[in-house]
């Protein structure tokens, strides 16, 4: 059975949630839920949970709080639900070292899978390091991009894309794959929106936008330049 923990004070979300999950999955989900910051952090440290689902907007914590004190001595993976959708709000996440940020209203079959998909990644494993490719490096635990010994700073966005790439370095990430990422499987109408985020993401890498090569017809790929 696996163990989550839901900081959410709207009780039709937290009560919707927790009926979907039991059902979909047969009982093998127990979702626990606090209505406040503060319980949150006190739960998360006194129970080994395999996920925390965290809002942003709760009284005497907030999301933000919570993850930041929970990072001090867990790595459990953390996944914000918010209706909060500025990109501040989201790098801000990411930043304080969340897995995941999913934006309300969301749909739930996508949402479960996305949860479970975390959570059995997570399983047995030892939280992701440092992802580099040359003098580029990406920190999941903290969201830090350095290029060249400079710290940049990327749109969400373009934070998804430059992560996917990284993870499978070497090899060729399809545009649908990079879109699914970076647009969290939302429909992405205009496929130009991708090429567009790529330009800038290779702009703010400076000399290491050489490292992303195009593949035509397929996708992209992250590769280090030999010599």
């Amino acid at each position: 059975m696996y163990k989550i923990l839901l900081a959410e004070d709207d009780r039709n979300i937290s009560e919707m949630l927790c009926d979907y999950f039991s059902e979909k999955s047969r009982g093998n989900i127990r979702i626990d839920v606090v209505r406040n910051g503060e319980k949150g952090v006190e739960r998360a440290y006194e129970e080994p949970y395999d996920l925390l689902l965290l809002d942003i907007m709760l009284p005497k914590l907030d999301g933000f709080e919570i993850c930041r004190e929970v990072r001090r001595f867990s790595d459990v993976p953390i996944m914000f639900i918010t209706a909060r959708c500025g990109q501040d709000d989201v790098l801000t996440g990411y930043a304080l070292g969340c897995d995941d940020y999913i934006v309300k209203p969301f749909s739930l079959p996508i949402f479960y899978n996305k949860v479970l998909a975390l959570i059995k990644r997570s399983k047995g494993l030892v939280r992701s390091s440092l992802l580099t490719c040359g003098t580029l490096s990406l920190n999941p635990n903290n969201g830090i991009v350095v290029s060249d010994g400079v710290e940049v700073r990327l749109a969400a966005k373009e934070y998804a894309i430059l992560k996917a790439l990284l993870e499978n370095k070497g090899s060729v990430v399809s545009r649908d794959t990079l879109i699914n990422r970076a647009w969290d499987y939302d429909s992405c109408t205009d496929d130009r929106a991708l090429d567009t985020h790529i330009k800038n993401l290779r702009k703010a890498l400076g000399e290491n936008s050489k490292l992303i090569k195009t593949v035509i017809k397929r996708g992209y790929r992250m590769e280090e330049n030999n010599g």
